[in-house]
């Protein structure tokens, strides 16, 4: 057989179908597009942030989502000196365990100083830094039109926390003259 006479077919591989992210993560995606954060709880009561469909222990499924703060405090981290172009900051900043208020587990998420690595210890309190929400339009619906391309809204993505930033003391009331003495 002549080369001219072989026959050829092209052959295209594909995989037509999309992955759905499911109750659970479907749930923390969408809470942080509203601007909160939730987790799992786990069949002994602990719970895990972010969420799990199965218990990690028993692999049991879990379905209890339960809403937990966008603060808390540092378990350990590892600091950053020359970050790589598609990380979270361009300047040097913390990978950081965040155990999160209500939470049990540590969130991995980027920790910012202003690049300075004396400003973080492990256990002090950090707080969410998130990105804006999309603006609603007159009617209520969420413009799709911005006038600034650059800004980036939240819309479902573990980046709508853009990082967490070292939380400052509530102010308390002003220190008096103690009891007892002349003012």
């Amino acid at each position: 057989m002549a080369d001219a006479d072989v026959l050829t077919a092209p052959l295209v591989i594909e995989y037509p179908f999309s992955r759905t992210t499911g109750p659970v993560i479907g749930a923390f995606f969408t809470a942080l597009r509203e601007g909160f954060v939730v987790g799992i709880k786990g069949s002994d009561g602990r719970v895990l942030v972010p969420p799990t469909e199965y218990d990690p222990v028993t692999a049991e499924e879990l379905t209890e989502i339960v809403e937990v703060g966008d603060a808390g405090v540092v378990t350990t981290w590892a600091w950053v000196t020359e970050p790589l172009k598609d990380q979270p900051l361009q300047q040097p900043f913390a990978w950081a365990l965040i155990q999160l208020d209500g939470a049990d587990t540590g969130f991995l998420h980027a920790v910012d100083t202003g690049g300075d690595p004396t400003k973080l210890a492990t256990g002090m309190r950090v707080k969410a830094r998130w990105r804006a929400a999309k603006p609603a339009a007159a009617d209520g619906e969420v413009s799709e039109e911005y006038t600034d391309d650059e800004r980036r809204f939240r819309e479902g993505h573990i980046l709508d926390i853009e990082c967490f930033v070292p939380e400052q003391p509530e102010p308390g009331p002003e220190p008096g003259p103690e009891q007892g003495e002349e003012a």
